[in-house]
């Protein structure tokens, strides 16, 4: 069978098989985060406020980093791929979970859930990078200023911007060709409010252990170069800092330094908890916590960290205010 050019042979010949062979499977179910009747309006609500909190936040402050000219540095330019990221990262799982809690529309087709899949592990990898290029922007900031321009260039600030999208893109593919290589024949009840990788990797009716090895092995390269660098990076901050005599200039680096690694904690210790063991070890109702963090939480947070308390976005937020009371006539 073929689905837009995504194959599998859906067959088993396990007698404990609970479907006949060469049923093919062409859509899942979400199981979500509970079933609980009592749960599904307060839980929907909430995750309405979050998504638009998230929504609001990120296009915000995309548009706020184009109006205002001083805000067109490497930093903000990739503070803005970021909350670019978010935006869509929040669109690619979100509403469907909301969906399923509303109306409860569980089913996802094939094709949905592998989409689902490629843009939200493809846009989890842009975002690893993402935070990784910035934390090297941070370090050429604050331990090399008289070459931060000379070093953090257009083309290498657009060069790293776009070599983690297309990075993203070849690593997720990756995933995809990884997972639905897979046969499908036991079972189409996926244990978690969406298509994650390792969710739907556990359905499969075939040997998984080279799927398997290839989603930890894949998945903890990027995790480690990522950190690498960011732990590199503020390392040599750290000491920058330490060898400062301004306490003002001491207290400001550390503060910018404690919300980013803040963030990073929470999202790479949401997504080495999930994919540095096998799905056959995990237990699919802690990584359904865990997966809210990454998946929700942490896009409507991004925006509060890298940006509210920053007093350049403040500034700008409040010209950009001004303006607009100007244009509707509410000057005094």
């Amino acid at each position: 069978c073929s689905l837009n050019g995504l194959c599998w042979l859906a067959s088993c010949d396990s007698p404990t098989t609970p479907m006949e062979n060469n049923t093919e499977i062409t859509d899942f179910i979400l199981l979500g985060l509970t079933d609980a009747p009592e749960l599904q309006v307060p839980l929907f609500i909430v995750f309405t406020l979050i998504y638009l909190i998230t929504l609001v936040g990120n296009m915000g402050m995309i548009v706020l980093i184009l109006l205002d000219s001083h805000l067109h540095t490497p930093m903000y330019f990739f503070l803005s791929n970021l909350s670019l990221v978010d935006f869509y990262y929040s669109m690619a799982v979100t509403p469907k979970v909301m969906a399923g809690l509303l109306v409860g529309d569980k089913v996802i087709s094939y094709n949905a859930c592998a989409a689902q899949m490629l843009f939200f592990v493809a846009l989890a990898t842009v975002e690893n990078f993402l935070l990784a290029s910035m934390a090297y922007d941070r370090f050429a900031a604050v331990c090399k200023p008289l070459h931060y321009t000379t070093t953090m260039t257009t083309t290498v600030c657009a060069g790293l911007a776009i070599g983690s999208y297309i990075y993203g893109f070849l690593n997720a593919s990756i995933h995809i060709r990884n997972t639905f290589s897979l046969s499908f024949c036991m079972s189409n009840l996926v244990h978690h409010f969406f298509c994650d990788v390792p969710a739907v990797m556990a359905l499969s009716c075939s040997d998984r252990h080279v799927s398997e090895l290839v989603l930890v092995v894949v998945a903890s390269f990027n995790i480690l170069i990522a950190l690498l660098i960011i732990l590199i990076s503020y390392l040599f901050i750290f000491i920058t800092i330490l060898k400062m005599h301004s306490a003002e200039g001491y207290q400001k680096a550390l503060s910018t330094c404690a919300s980013h690694l803040t963030t990073v904690s929470i999202f790479y210790g949401t997504v080495i908890f999930m994919y540095s063991q096998p799905s056959s070890s995990h237990s699919m109702d802690s990584d359904k916590i865990a997966s809210v963090f990454y998946t929700m939480i942490i896009p409507m947070l991004n925006p509060l960290v890298y940006s509210l308390r920053n007093k350049e976005v403040k500034t700008a937020f409040k010209k950009v205010v001004e303006k607009a009371k100007l244009s509707l006539g509410f000057d005094s």
